[in-house]
């Protein structure tokens, strides 16, 4: 069909894809926030958490003691019920904050900050498992402030949020390499300072209707970005404010927030109210290419649209000044420029956000007259509503009134033309009214002065030319360079160098274009047409766009709003505003939300009108563009008055026609009765014309095959003209009522076909052929539309040279006429056939229950009748399985079904409906014998080879293999012993079972590989923006069957044990009630919505407390008798100990198709074959009996299993492996069932050992997950072969160890004391240690005091016993979360030993020096000595040689400690020499061990040596043999007795009573 531009139709505003009800409708959106950890955050000694902010919605983490690495894994979830637009404009702000309680507000360490929308257009819309690097906005020289790796996810309604393949833990702590930010956007983000000037605005509405209105408006501007808000001083009572002021943001650069905000708004006393919005896109005024710019722009005036100007006291549409939603009017206008600043962050002067004032004001453009003319060719489809009372349109540019500068001078004028005289005259139009222009066709002019800033739009429009033609000369000569912008200039670089790429790009690719291609090739072109778009739109305004508004009685109805680019003149075709100079059809619309539901779907009114807009120079070529054949009529003037534009125009030629409109049928149209069905038919407007079809009685898919003739059509202007381009026709889809108004369901657009009276009717346009036209309800697609129009002229022999209408005649129709024989579709005879085979989740009708259903079939006016389930509570499955019936048919009509229920006294009662609307994918098409017949392809059989190589940890002679010396130690055989279920799960070992990320049936086609099931619907179609979201309401229950379409022909194949009973559905079971065992796992259920008020859960299928990640591990036992209970619901309700339980989410699974599959998704089939152990084989039939089954049901020959491990189907050989010596057979047969999609003809693939991930939904928030469950379902038919016993799937408890670590000495420690006497530097030493999670039971070493040299002897032992998920790898750890708390909660966290030195005081805190974290799973190896222990170790770490302390067992070394310093870098401040041993619960008990240097098994006290330490009897000797070296002067003296008496008394309390004098 000709494609006819919606869009362009409604000239409704710059971006028509921005503009829908989704912009302004509030929609539900969840942000969810998983906070995983953070890593070295910079700070002493910190108690950290993480506060998650979005917009004033804030949630906080626990506080973690005394770590840099706090380890949290906690999630949140923010709700929100705001526009799209409002919602992607939301800041997410992640902080850092150390020492936060109730007291006090804590200190913050840093932040990270980006908007909703930048997260929302990533893949998936999800960050998973990044690092957001943290900054502090007021110290922005401080650098990196530490990372928090997080995942983000925004869910709308009907996402779903796949997670990405879990990375390796190494990858992951990969900081640098996997930062939270955008594809593109530089790893290293610098500081930069935004600067925005803010001059004046112009055109201000009045804000107020009392006599002092001029005094009373008080503007200010605000201006928002990246969470941060600035503002303007307030001008009083001033329409033209002028600042000459500026903000500016300090701000990384480049922002992770896409949009500045800008609003005029109002001071009130009361409440300040907005006039204009303003959203500044950085993307569009930058560039990050190699030859990129900053982002700038201006000095520039930008336009704000919103309400209408008229003030009222309750402004209905002041949501448009806001900037939610397309605006109806200019509201003002605003003179800014921005320019960005990279900020050196060694320089003294930086300062977060300010206002400051600006010297000077810009050089801006001198001002053009600029001159608008349009004329109304045609006015209809004017609502009937206001058809009796006076119209007028009015046309706009600008500001009503006249605006004087002291600079220049703008003239805004405005044109009312009133429809004076002109009654509405009410047509046959059943809705509408036409006002009769007819030959005199009234005009409007506007003359206005406005910067000439032309070429800005001269560029859009060649851009949109591009996407057409790839053609570029883009408007670089221009005489005035006055008002030319440095945004200008790169601008036009962009898009040069942008277009010429394309065009290159484009170039290319057309050559490379292939059949297995073309996809790509089109998703290609589409990313170009995107980009062009982009270009496009310009930042920078200049003349402000057009406005046409109905008027009715002194009341604003309707608008329309016109680019004025669009009809900008020039004298160069690609420059000319592609509306310009042509008359083009309008449709107005009501203001605001309004025009987006359902009462704006009515059209207000359908204008012709003929626009130009250009200098006033250039208007002698202004009506060049107007239908031929009209006189002007002007003003009379006096002599030597210049000559005015014409009032209106009266046009002389005209020509009469005859439109034919061929409705043949419509298909997917709205449901608007609560039957689910509708009584549709079709107005049709042509001009000021209409005509109706018939109305068909509970319908979706009518078909009227009828002609509708439109006698003496006058249309006005040339010939040639009109055949080139004729008037649109359009169509709109109503159903009938039988009390009230018909309801509206759609509407579309068609051109028709134009036969000139010289011209001969024939081929190859005559008589045209039936198109498809889409059918749109708002913005919504409603169904589709077949039909043709012909647009005839009459000649002057009048009708008899038009030629005839041939067609069928049906005296039972009366005066309707049908579709002539040659247009209407030379059919084909062709055989439905129908299997039925059940009915499911059948609803109740009018309070009553289903009882005795059937199902009605029909297609292009024939059908068939199911048989009558006479109990459908005992079996709801058809007794009679296959019917057919044939029609005669070419374009593949829609299928309709429909269930009714058979009542008493013969009424019959509508259950629901479906309408298949293609039956393509149910055609029949023969298989080829040759394809699917191996023998015939030579005499050699098609081998599968499949090699199976096992490493044992020998070489090919079954030696053992050698270590090299050096090499890592290998690790332990796998005790099959210990193996369980969740080995495989944890990937711990080869064989794993497959994990699906989504439902197991969108893997499968929802298992309808011969059985479909089809969605009955009863009920109003909702009026949803995305109709193609399945109305879970409207959902009455499902018909089970399926269809086979195939043309009818006597040389059909048929087998020899072809049952004619069955048709086409050869082979499939029966469908008697059948007893299964339905054996449910349960694993576990992750990100879970909270339902407490603490943020949490209490999730059961068993009760688990507080947990949003529950791990289950449960199976359950149902015995289930299909097909009464063919759906499985699996609900998870939070427990509450007051109350009943809410419920969190439940996924469904059909379990009857799964069960029938020929997929054989009854037991998924494992890797390997095992009779015993973990990896046991579930189903209670082998493979070799599977495998027989299958070939038999397929009709395939074998298997035949032969010597070598080989194994024969149907000519196709397969090789297993040879060495396993058990049940070989049984091995071989498993290889053939794991490819069984290779064989031919039956061949699919059949379901693997698996766990598959469903979403939870809740009924009162459709659409949006409320988390995800991982489950499995196996089923076993109860007459055959029992089944084994579940699997133990139930979770592991985890083992206990206990670790000990022994501080055996310190290095190197830096010195922080100074000595107040001699100045001579020392430290107090200790050690402190804990497990990450366990800070409550960190333990310190004793204090090695005063240390001159930063050694330090300890022979100190810690003693951690913790319990620990070996296949996890994580910490279990269960405590109260506070004193309140009901039970326990369970965390688990990754096993982490942390290692601090301090340096103790008496008087104050204690100074941390250093810390060392060292993963119990992955650490660097300890140095043989202190000299080779380094800080590589630790900055360096991915080169190191890494140990496991769970194999090691035992390990001893050197490890540096280390802490940042002031440039925020790593540096050395001590090492550490110890032993970490683990051992097993077990093993702790056998052979005990003392904390410290207690009992049993103490440690000996160390030696001192080479460090200034005291013991009360070694003190005197140690202090007086140092005496000599360093004491010369009597102040030396005395300070050495002091600092010795002090010491030696210390230690004397402390060696007696374990205390010293200051602790004492």
């Amino acid at each position: 069909t000709e494609n006819l531009d919606r869009d362009g139709m409604f000239m409704g505003g710059p971006d028509p894809d921005t503009v829908s009800l989704a912009s302004v409708t509030a929609v539900t959106t969840n942000v969810s926030v998983t906070v995983i950890e953070a890593r070295q955050l910079v700070g002493l000694n910190m108690d950290p958490m993480v506060c998650v902010e979005i917009g004033e919605d804030k949630k906080y983490t626990s506080m973690k003691e005394s770590t840099n690495c706090p380890y949290y894994n906690e999630y949140f979830v923010f709700d929100f019920h705001v526009p799209p637009d409002v919602m992607f404009d939301k800041i997410l702000k992640l902080s850092v904050i150390h020492s936060k309680n109730l007291l006090r507000s804590g200190t913050l360490v840093g932040t990270f900050k980006l908007d909703v929308g930048t997260i929302y257009s990533q893949p998936e819309h999800q960050f998973y498992h990044k690092w957001a690097l943290l900054s502090d906005p007021d110290d922005i020289t401080a650098g990196c402030k530490g990372y928090v790796k997080c995942d983000i996810a925004v869910v709308a309604k009907g996402d779903t949020i796949k997670t990405p393949h879990k990375a390796n833990e190494s990858d992951e702590d990969d900081i640098e390499g996997n930062l939270l930010i955008p594809e593109g956007v530089p790893a290293e983000r610098q500081w930069a300072r935004y600067y925005l000037k803010i001059y004046r605005a112009e055109g201000l509405p009045r804000m107020n209707t009392s006599i002092m209105a001029n005094d009373l408006v008080d503007p200010y501007v605000q201006v928002q970005f990246a969470g941060q808000k600035g503002k303007t001083s307030v001008q009083k009572s001033c329409y033209e404010p002028i600042w000459n002021e500026q903000i500016v943001f300090t701000e990384m650069f480049p922002p992770l927030c896409k949009r500045m905000k800008l609003q005029i708004r109002d001071s009130d006393k009361v409440n300040d109210v907005a006039i204009g919005t303003h959203f500044l896109d950085l993307r569009k005024i930058s560039n990050d290419g190699d030859k990129g710019f900053l982002p700038t722009l201006g000095p520039a005036w930008v336009n704000m649209y919103g309400s209408t100007r008229t003030y009222t006291l309750m402004d209905e549409y002041q949501e448009l000044n806001e900037g939610l939603g397309e605006g109806v009017s200019f509201r003002a206008r605003l003179l800014i420029s921005l320019g960005v600043e990279i900020l050196d962050p060694s320089s003294p002067d930086i300062t977060s956000s300010t206002e400051v004032q600006v010297e000077g004001v810009p050089n801006i453009s001198e001002v053009e007259e600029f001159f608008l003319f349009g004329s109304f060719l045609e006015a209809t489809m004017i609502d009937r509503k206001i058809g009796d009372k006076p119209i007028s349109f009015e046309v706009t540019i600008g500001i009503l009134h006249y605006l004087l500068s002291s600079n220049f001078k703008i003239l805004l004028c405005l044109f009312l033309f009133f429809c004076a005289g002109f009654w509405l005259n009410v047509s046959d139009l059943r809705n509408y009214f036409h006002l009769p222009y007819f030959e005199r066709k009234p005009c409007i002019y506007i003359k206005s002065w406005w910067q000439d800033q032309r070429r800005r739009l001269y560029n859009a429009n060649i851009i949109d030319n591009v996407a057409d033609k790839l053609f570029i000369s883009l408007a670089n000569k221009d005489q005035n360079q006055s008002g030319r912008t440095k945004l200008d200039r790169e601008r036009l670089k962009l898009c040069l160098s942008e277009v010429e790429a394309i065009g290159q790009q484009a170039k290319a690719m057309r050559s490379q274009v292939k059949k297995s291609t073309v996809r790509d090739k089109l998703k290609l072109a589409q990313n170009f047409l995107t980009k062009l778009r982009f270009l496009a739109d310009e930042p920078q305004h200049s003349v402000p766009d057009v406005f046409i508004w109905m008027i009715s009685n002194g009341k604003r109805i309707a608008y329309a709003r016109v680019p004025s680019k669009d009809i900008l003149y020039s004298s160069i075709d690609e420059e000319r505003g592609k509306e310009c100079g042509k008359v083009k059809t309008i449709f107005l619309r009501i203001p605001g939300k309004k025009g987006f539901g359902p009462a704006g779907w009515t059209v207000q009114s359908k204008i012709e009108i003929y626009l130009w807009l250009g200098l006033n120079r250039q208007r002698k070529d202004y009506l060049n563009g107007l239908p031929n054949g009209f006189e002007e009529n002007k003003l009379s003037k006096g002599p030597g008055m210049p000559t005015s534009p014409p009032i209106s125009l009266t046009y002389m030629m005209k020509q009469i026609f005859q439109l034919r409109v061929h409705m043949y049928q419509a298909r997917s149209l709205f449901a608007a009765d609560s039957t689910g069905l509708s009584d549709p038919f079709a107005r049709v407007f042509f001009s000021t014309q209409s005509q109706v079809t018939e109305v068909l009685a509970e319908t979706l898919c009518p078909t009227w095959d009828q002609l509708l003739v439109f006698e003496n059509v006058e249309l006005f202007g040339e010939a040639t003209e009109l055949r080139d381009d004729p008037p649109i026709i359009v169509i709109e889809i109503y159903d009938q009522d039988t009390v009230g108004k018909a309801d509206f369901m759609g509407r579309t657009f068609a051109k028709p076909v134009v036969k000139m009276a010289d011209e001969h009717y024939g081929p190859p346009r005559f008589p045209p052929q039936l198109e498809y036209y889409q059918i749109y309800r708002g913005n919504c697609t409603a169904g589709e539309m077949l039909a043709a129009f012909e647009l005839l002229q009459i000649g002057p022999n009048g009708k008899a040279d038009l030629p005839p209408i041939d067609g069928p005649t049906d005296m039972e129709r009366g005066p309707i006429l049908p579709v002539p024989l040659g247009i209407r579709p030379v059919l084909s005879k062709y055989r439905i056939e129908v299997l039925f085979w059940g009915l499911r989740d059948l609803k109740r009708v009018n309070l009553a229950q289903v009882d005795r259903p059937r199902v009605d079939i029909e297609c292009a006016g024939k059908g068939v009748q199911s048989a009558l389930i006479p109990n459908y509570k005992k079996n709801p499955n058809f007794s009679t399985l296959v019917k057919w019936f044939e029609v005669n048919e070419l374009l593949h009509p829609p299928l309709n079904i429909r269930v009714v229920d058979c009542r008493a006294f013969g009424r019959y009662t509508l259950v629901g409906s479906n309408a298949v609307t293609s039956l393509r994918k149910f055609i029949y098409r023969a298989t080829d014998k040759q394809a699917n017949n191996y023998s015939t392809m030579g005499k050699n059989c098609h081998v599968c080879c499949f090699l199976y190589k096992k490493d044992d940890g020998k070489d090919g002679n079954g030696k053992k293999k050698k270590r090299k010396k050096g090499d890592e130690p290998e690790e332990e055989e796998l005790d099959e012993s210990m193996l369980d279920w969740w080995s495989k799960y944890f990937a711990s070992i080869e064989t794993l079972t497959e994990v699906y990320p989504k439902e197991l049936e969108s893997e499968f086609d929802n298992f309808e590989d011969w059985l479909h099931s089809f969605n009955l619907f009863r009920g109003k179609g909702g009026d949803d923006d995305d109709q193609n979201v399945t109305d879970e309401d409207r959902i009455v229950g499902k018909f089970k069957g399926s269809l086979c379409m195939y043309k009818v022909s006597d040389d059909m194949p048929r087998d020899m044990s072809f049952d004619s009973n069955m048709g086409m559905f050869q082979n499939i079971p029966h469908n008697d009630p059948i007893n299964v065992l339905v054996r449910i796992y349960v694993i576990r259920a992750t990100d879970l919505h909270p339902a407490d008020i603490n943020g949490k859960a209490d999730p059961y299928i068993n009760y688990i407390s507080k947990q949003l990640n529950p791990l289950f591990g449960k199976s359950f036992d149902v015995e289930a008798t299909f097909p009464m209970d063919s759906t499985l619901t699996v609900s998870i309700y939070d427990w509450d100990l007051v109350g009943t339980d809410d419920l969190i989410g439940e996924t469904k699974l059909d379990l009857e198709n799964r069960f029938y599959s020929k997929h054989r998704a009854t037991c998924g089939i494992a890797c390997n074959y095992a009779i015993h152990g973990y990896n046991v084989w579930r189903d209670p039939m082998k493979p070799t009996q599977i495998l027989a089954k299958l070939c038999k049901d397929g009709k395939l020959d074998g298997p035949h299993y032969g010597p070598g491990g080989r194994v024969k189907v149907e000519n196709r050989v397969f090789m297993g492996p040879t060495e396993i010596e058990d049940e070989n057979d049984e091995h071989l047969a498993l290889t053939v069932l794991k490819h069984w999609e290779d064989i031919p003809r039956v061949g699919c693939k059949l379901i693997p050992e698996h766990v598959e991930t469903r979403p939870l939904l809740h009924p009162d928030k459709p659409g949006i997950e409320q988390g995800r469950i991982e489950m499995w379902v196996d089923m076993f038919p109860k007459d055959m072969t029992a089944p084994g016993p579940a699997l133990d799937i139930s979770p592991r408890k985890p083992k206990k160890f206990e670790l000990r670590v022994i501080i055996w000495n310190t290095d190197e420690v830096v010195l922080e004391d100074d000595d107040i006497f001699t100045g001579e530097k020392s430290s107090d030493i200790f050690v402190r240690g804990w497990l990450k999670g366990q800070q409550e039971d960190k333990q310190d070493t004793d204090v090695h005091y005063h240390s001159i040299t930063g050694e330090g002897n300890f022979n100190w032992r810690f003693v951690y016993p913790f319990d620990y998920l070996m296949a996890e790898e994580k910490i279990v750890i269960s405590k109260k979360e506070s004193m309140f708390a009901w039970d326990e909660t369970e965390y688990k966290i990754p096993a982490r030993l942390n290692l601090q030195v301090w340096d103790a005081d008496h008087f104050s805190a204690d100074d941390f020096l250093g810390a060392i974290e060292l993963d119990l799973n992955r650490f660097p190896r300890g140095a043989k000595t202190a000299k080779q222990c380094t800080i590589e170790m630790v900055t360096n770490e991915a080169e190191m040689p890494m140990v496991s302390i769970f194999k090691q067992k035992r390990v001893k070394g050197w490890w540096p400690f280390v802490a940042r310093n002031e440039e925020d870098e790593f540096e050395l401040t001590g090492k550490v020499e110890a032993e970490l041993h683990l051992l097993t619960g077990e093993e702790a008990e056998k052979s005990p061990a003392g904390e410290g240097r207690n009992e049993p098994d103490p440690l000996e006290k160390p030696k001192y040596e080479g460090c200034f330490s005291f013991t009360p009897f070694s003190s005197l000797f140690f202090g007086f043999h140092f005496y000599p070296s360093y004491i010369h002067t009597e102040t030396q003296i005395l300070s050495f007795m002091c600092t010795f008496i002090r010491i030696y008394f210390n230690q004397v309390l402390d060696f007696y009573l374990g205390s010293s004098f200051f602790t004492w």
